[in-house]
C-alpha cells in the first residue's frame, strides 16, 4: 500500500492511497479459499469447487466487500500511523468510471482512493498552577427556608366554595373565550379553568376585572396583550374575553405543621424543612458551579489560542445561528430590534462558535491525559433523563439514539465536560467567598439581559463555549429567549 500526501494546507489534509492490483488479487484469493469450504454449489461436493469457478461466481462480490472494508478501516489506521486525528469523518473519493471500477473488481487495476480531512491541531497542555477561581457560597438563612415552605403551603392550600363576590386571593373557576377583532384565536379558550385572583398568571388587567363577580355571572373583559408577548400574532393587540364564572372559592388558612408535611408525603415538618433547605442549597450550588466553571474556561481561553478546524466551527455556528433565528421568529423580532445587524450578529456568534470548539478540544485533551472516562451507568442515566423529558415518546427517543450515528455523543459530551471540570477543581486554586444570594444572582441577571450588540465580551462569557468535550457538534441551545437573552451562550449549562 502506498500512501502519498497530496495536500497540507493549514489544517486541511488530503492523501492518496494506492493498493497494488497484485495485493488486491492476493487478498481475493485468500477470501476465495476461505469461502471454498463454506459455499454449496450444485454439482460439486463441499470443498471441491474449482477456484476458477468460484472466482467467476463470487469474485466480484467478494472484491466489492473488500473495497468497502478497505475504505471503512484503512483511513483510521493511516491517520493513526501519521499521528493525526480527524476533526470529522474523513471524506473518501474514488473513481466513478464504470470501466475502471470493473477492472478494480477484477483485480486488473490498482485500487486508488483519496482521503480528505481536517486535522485536530496538536495541543500541548500547559500547567494549570496559575489558574485560580473564587467560589461564591451562600449561607441559607432560616427565614428563606420558611419563606419557601410558605409558598409550598400556599400552593397546596385548599379552597372552599363561598357565596358572594370574588375578592383578591379567591379562586374562581370559569369558562372563557378570547377574541381579537371579534375572531376567536388559538389557545384563547378554556372550560373549568381555575385562577387565583392576584396571582398574576393571566394577561395584565384580566384578573382585576374578575374581582367582584359572583358564581353564575357573565362578563366581557377587555385587555391588551403586552407588546413583547411571545405569540407575535397577539403581541400589542386588544382582545376581548367572554367569561362565565362557575364557582368562587375562598382560601383556607395556611398552617405549616406535620399535617402539611403528611399531605406532601413526608413524615414531619422537620423533614420538609430539611428537603427545602437541600433544594435551595442545590439551586445556589448550581449557579456557583457555573460561575466557577466560567472562570476556569475564561482562563483556559486565554492560555490556548490556536486555529480550530473550520468544519467543526461551521457546524457549531450553524447550530447556534439556527437557534438564534428560531428565537427571533418566535418573538416576532428582528436584529434591528435587538440593536444590532445580521452581519454583526453573525460575526459575533462566529467568534462564539470558534471559542466553543477550541475549548472543547482543550477539555478533551485534558480529560484524555487525566484518564477521565464516562461510564455506561452515567450514559444510561443521561438517556433516562432524556426519556423523562418526552413522556409517551420513549420508543422514538430510544430508536433515535440507537440508529443515529453520533447521537450518543450528545449525551456523553456534557458528562465528560463536567468530569473534566471536576478534575481541574482538584488541581487549581479555589478560594471560597461567602456572599448574599443577591450578590450571587446579580451577575447572572445582568448577563441574561445583555443584547448581542452590547456583548463585546460575549466570547469570554463562557456559559456554553465548551459543550463539545470531544469536538462533536454541541447540543442546540435550550433557552427560548431572543438573542438578548444570550441563548446561544447558555447551552452548556
Amino acid at each position: 500500500m502506498q500512501v502519498t500526501e497530496t495536500l497540507a494546507e493549514g489544517l486541511k489534509r488530503e492523501i492518496k492511497v494506492v493498493i497494488p492490483k497484485q495485493d488486491m488479487a492476493a487478498e481475493l484469493n485468500v477470501r476465495l479459499a476461505d469461502a471454498k469450504d463454506k459455499v454449496r454449489i450444485n454439482g460439486f461436493r463441499p470443498g471441491k469447487v474449482p477456484m476458477a469457478h468460484l472466482k467467476k461466481m463470487y469474485g466480484k462480490s467478494i472484491m466489492a466487500d473488500l473495497v468497502n472494508e478497505i475504505v471503512r478501516e484503512r483511513p483510521t489506521k493511516i491517520l493513526s500511523e501519521r499521528g493525526e486525528k480527524s476533526a470529522t469523518q474523513p471524506s473518501i473519493s474514488m473513481t466513478e468510471d464504470e470501466a475502471e471500477a470493473e477492472k478494480i473488481l477484477s483485480a486488473e487495476a490498482d485500487f486508488e482512493f483519496t482521503v480528505s480531512y481536517e486535522v485536530i491541531p496538536p495541543i500541548e497542555l500547559k500547567s494549570v498552577d496559575g489558574i485560580s477561581v473564587t467560589r461564591e457560597v451562600v449561607e441559607i438563612a432560616e427565614d428563606e427556608v420558611n419563606e419557601q415552605i410558605l409558598k409550598i403551603a400556599e400552593s397546596a392550600r385548599t379552597y372552599e366554595t363561598k357565596k358572594g363576590k370574588a375578592a383578591d386571593g379567591d379562586r374562581v373557576t370559569m369558562n372563557y373565550l378570547g377574541k381579537v377583532d371579534g375572531v376567536a384565536f388559538d389557545g384563547g379558550a378554556a372550560e373549568d379553568a381555575e385562577l387565583v385572583l392576584g396571582s398574576g398568571r393571566f394577561i395584565p388587567g384580566f384578573e382585576d376585572q374578575l374581582v367582584g363577580l359572583k358564581a353564575g355571572e357573565d362578563k366581557v373583559i377587555t385587555v391588551t396583550f403586552p407588546t413583547e408577548y411571545p405569540a407575535a400574532n397577539l403581541a400589542g393587540k386588544e382582545a376581548t374575553f367572554d367569561v362565565t364564572i362557575k364557582d368562587v372559592a375562598a382560601p383556607a388558612e395556611v398552617e405549616i405543621n406535620d399535617e402539611l408535611a403528611s399531605k406532601l408525603g413526608l413524615e414531619s415538618v422537620d423533614r420538609l424543612k430539611e428537603i427545602v433547605r437541600g433544594q435551595i442549597e442545590s439551586q445556589y450550588g448550581n449557579i456557583t458551579r457555573q460561575k466557577v466553571k466560567r472562570q476556569i474556561l475564561d482562563q483556559l481561553d486565554e492560555m490556548y489560542q490556536f486555529d480550530a478546524p473550520p468544519s467543526l466551527v461551521d457546524a457549531e455556528f450553524e447550530n447556534i445561528w439556527r437557534q438564534i433565528n428560531t428565537d427571533l421568529a418566535q418573538s416576532g423580532k428582528t436584529f434591528e430590534d435587538e440593536e444590532t445587524t445580521e452581519e454583526e450578529a453573525r460575526a459575533e456568534y462566529r467568534k462564539l462558535a470558534e471559542r466553543r470548539v477550541r475549548l472543547g478540544l482543550v477539555l478533551s485533551e485534558i480529560g484524555e491525559k487525566a484518564g477521565v472516562e464516562v461510564t455506561e451507568e452515567e450514559m444510561q442515566r443521561a438517556l433516562y433523563a432524556q426519556l423523562q423529558q418526552f413522556p409517551g415518546q420513549q420508543k422514538e427517543i430510544l430508536d433515535f439514539f440507537r440508529n443515529t450515528p453520533g447521537a450518543s455523543a450528545s449525551l456523553r459530551a456534557p458528562i465528560f465536560e463536567e468530569k473534566v471540570v471536576d478534575q481541574l477543581l482538584t488541581e487549581i486554586k479555589v478560594t471560597d467567598k461567602t456572599v448574599t444570594k443577591e450578590e450571587l444572582m446579580a451577575e447572572e441577571e445582568g448577563e441574561a439581559d445583555a443584547k448581542p450588540a452590547k456583548k463585546k465580551a460575549a466570547p469570554k462569557k463562557a456559559k456554553a463555549e465548551a459543550s463539545e468535550a470531544e469536538g462533536e457538534e454541541a447540543a442546540a441551545p435550550k433557552k427560548k429567549a431572543a438573542p438578548k437573552k444570550k441563548a446561544a451562550e447558555d447551552s452548556a449549562e
